[in-house]
């Protein structure tokens, strides 16, 4: 690995040092060397298994074992090379040389060679493709230049120095030769894959499975087992019972379980963090949300730390802003505005907005209730009970709540649309955060409505904070930049921060070769896993 990028990566390393503490209640064994079936549960329908155009982690789970970036993230939250088998950076930090292994192929037995990266990244960069990646390779409007030196080598080359840029080179890579020529967006691709990575794509049945078989022609490891098979199972009941009964083999668990399950003998059960927050977003353009005082009137009306007591049994902490708080970016002390649990402020911030309650308890203005929906796919196990507490605490204060549970696709429907103003008042979530705290592509103004942010967030001064932090490669000053526009974010409420949650995994103990319990996950390397 270059000096440079050991430096550059430093501030990958040191969070990783932090995260991968974990809080274990098993701990991971060694492979057997044996084969057979892993099922795994999907909480919800994937939409499409094409790398460049999922918005869900459904389908990123099953994307991830088909396909192969040129670099990927490792249990240590590194980077290290996958498809690429080395790399160089110009003293500049603006080009960028890759050099390809050999003699890898594709599922159908293609060569993989350098046009193949090239056709992935401008593919994303091309505007007529319905991806959410374009921000992480147009930097200050321009985007930066793929080329095919040789058929193993690319050339990146940058407008400017951009310090994200090699999390954005480990995307997963695409076929050409499939694709070239084509519409990618309605492509029959997209529900047929053909990638390089361990496991290659047999089958899927809309609300049965997705089933992956091993790829003998894989340039890593070769995959210990035969087949991973894939169950959406959106009920956390229904899934409880799957893992009980040995149907499927891995599912995250509600902290109220977790005495239980530590009685069933097949089981392991490990803890720990995971880069991720959940969160209830605004719609900024419902005219009452775009009311500051009326954000800050719901925060203050919700007990969040109640919610992390009930909900996550202490299993987690309050969030209040959208970033870990282990990040080497998160900001401190006085920087975050807390809005704690104080439901006597509802009133008065109301009040001065304007609103009075009518005859039925709600608080109104111009004849307009505050009355809102709640919309939240169906398949997270937290999500019902922190909406019925949610609807609780507002009613209380005088705010009409609405729950609306949605079919995962549907769901994603909505707050995906490109249509501005967006079909939803309030929207529950969580994001799981890269180690790199650039988040451009969740909070710029220019990623509305065609982009994650979809709650139409803008302020001009995040927006030059988050240019700016793509652009500095101090590690001193990008940790500045992102902890001033996190607290900013924080301060003008955008999203209700709920919390930051640990994750309880159940395992059956017929699987083998686990990656160490951490952020990055179980199966990090998913080619070693085995099952008896």
């Amino acid at each position: 690995m270059p000096k440079m990028l050991k430096k550059s990566l430093s501030m990958i390393c040191s969070l990783a040092i932090v995260l991968t503490a974990t809080f274990g209640i098993g701990c991971a064994r060694k492979s057997t060397g044996s084969h057979g079936t892993m099922n795994l549960r999907l909480s919800g329908e994937p939409n499409l298994l094409n790398p460049i155009l999922t918005t869900d982690a459904y389908s990123a789970q099953v994307v991830g074992t088909i396909f192969s970036g040129m670099l990927k993230v490792n249990e240590k939250l590194e980077l290290e090379p996958d498809l690429a088998e080395s790399y160089d950076i110009s003293p500049d930090g603006k080009t960028y040389i890759f050099k390809l292994k050999p003699n890898v192929t594709w599922h159908d037995g293609a060569p993989f060679t350098a046009d193949d990266v090239v056709f992935t990244f401008n593919t994303i960069i091309d505007p007529k493709t319905n991806t959410v990646r374009r921000s992480n390779y147009v930097i200050n409007g321009k985007p930066i230049r793929f080329t095919a030196v040789d058929s193993h080598t690319v050339k990146a080359e940058l407008p400017e120095p951009f310090a994200p840029f090699l999390l954005s080179a480990a995307a997963e890579i695409i076929p050409k030769h499939l694709l070239d020529n084509t519409n990618i967006n309605t492509a029959s691709f997209n529900r047929n894959p053909v990638g390089t990575g361990p496991f290659k794509f047999k089958e899927w049945k809309a609300g049965q499975h997705i089933i992956v078989v091993k790829n003998p022609l894989y340039y890593g490891k070769p995959p210990q087992l035969d087949r991973i098979i894939f169950k959406p199972i959106s009920d956390y009941n229904a899934g409880k019972v799957a893992i009980i009964k040995g149907d499927i083999d891995e599912f995250d668990i509600n902290p109220q379980d977790l005495a239980e399950m530590k009685k069933i003998r097949h089981l392991a059960l490990y803890e720990y963090d995971q880069l991720q927050y959940s969160f209830v977003g605004f719609n900024l353009k419902n005219h009452h949300l775009q009311d500051i005082k009326v954000r800050q009137a719901i925060a203050y009306a919700v007990d969040r730390k109640a919610i992390v007591d009930a909900v996550l049994k202490g299993h987690g902490t309050v969030a209040d802003v959208p970033i870990s708080p282990v990040s080497w970016a998160y900001p401190t002390g006085n920087a975050i505005t807390r809005y704690d649990y104080a439901p006597a402020k509802s009133a008065t911030l109301l009040e001065s907005a304007g609103y009075k309650k009518n005859t039925h308890g709600i608080y109104e203005k111009d004849g307009s209730e505050l009355a809102f929906t709640i919309i939240y796919g169906q398949g997270g196990k937290a999500s019902p009970k922190n909406a019925e507490i949610i609807q609780s605490a507002l009613g209380k204060v005088g705010i009409k709540l609405t729950i609306v549970p949605m079919e995962w696709q549907s769901f994603l429907r909505i707050v995906n649309s490109g249509k501005d103003p967006k079909k939803f008042d309030l929207c529950m979530l969580s994001w799981s955060l890269s180690p790199d705290p650039d988040d451009y592509s969740i909070w710029h103004s220019s990623e509305y409505p065609k982009g994650f942010n979809f709650i139409g967030y803008s302020n001009p001064k995040v927006d030059a904070l988050l240019t700016r932090g793509r652009t500095v490669n101090n590690h001193t000053q990008r940790a500045q930049i992102y902890a001033e526009a996190s607290a900013l974010i924080g301060h003008d409420l955008p999203y209700l921060f709920l919390y930051y949650p640990r994750t309880i995994s159940a395992v059956n103990q017929r699987i083998h070769g686990l990656s160490e319990p951490g952020p990055a996950g179980l199966f990090v390397r998913i080619e070693g896993v085995s099952a008896d």
